[in-house]
C-alpha cells in the first residue's frame, strides 16, 4: 500500500521537522520512541536506510520496546504482543493489530489502532508505578 505515497527520504525528512518543530531536537528535552518490539528501529530502518543511501537520525538509535517493559512490570513475556498485553492488563484491543499511523492526510481510524493500543498500556503501567527505561542498546 506505498504506490503514489511519498518516498521514505522523503518521510523521514518530515519526522525530522516534526521533530524540529515540536521542540524534540532540543538537546535540553527528553524524548524516546516506543516500540511493539525492536525489529523496526534495530533491523528495519537501518537496514533500508543502508541500502538506499540514507543516515538514521539519532533519535531512531534508541527506543523503549514496550514488550520488554511489559515484561519488566508484569513477569511475564507478552507472546502476542499488543493482544497479549492488553489482556493481561484487563484492556479492550482497539480496532484491528498492525495498523500504525497512516501516511496520508485523510487518516481512517483503523489507522491509529495499534498507536492508541500502545498508549492505553502504557498509561496502564505508568498508573501501575512502572517507571520506563530505554531497552534498546546503544549503536
Amino acid at each position: 500500500m506505498v504506490d503514489g505515497q511519498p518516498s521514505l527520504q522523503q518521510v523521514l525528512e518530515r519526522v525530522d521537522e516534526w521533530m524540529a518543530k515540536e521542540g524534540l531536537l532540543d538537546p535540553n528535552v527528553k524524548s524516546i520512541f516506543v516500540t511493539c518490539g525492536d525489529w523496526d528501529l534495530k533491523v528495519m530502518l537501518p537496514g533500508q536506510c543502508q541500502y538506499l543511501g540514507l543516515p538514521v537520525a539519532d533519535y531512531f538509535k534508541q527506543w523503549i520496546n514496550l514488550k520488554k517493559a511489559y515484561s519488566f512490570a508484569m513477569g511475564c513475556w507478552p507472546k502476542n504482543g499488543l493482544l497479549d498485553m492488553n489482556k493481561g492488563l484487563s484492556l479492550q484491543h482497539i480496532g484491528r493489530p498492525h495498523s500504525g499511523i497512516g501516511q496520508s492526510l485523510h487518516i481512517s481510524p483503523w489507522q491509529l489502532d495499534d498507536c492508541k493500543n500502545i498508549a492505553n498500556i502504557m498509561k496502564t503501567l505508568a498508573y501501575r508505578g512502572f517507571i520506563f527505561k530505554q531497552t534498546s542498546k546503544p549503536f
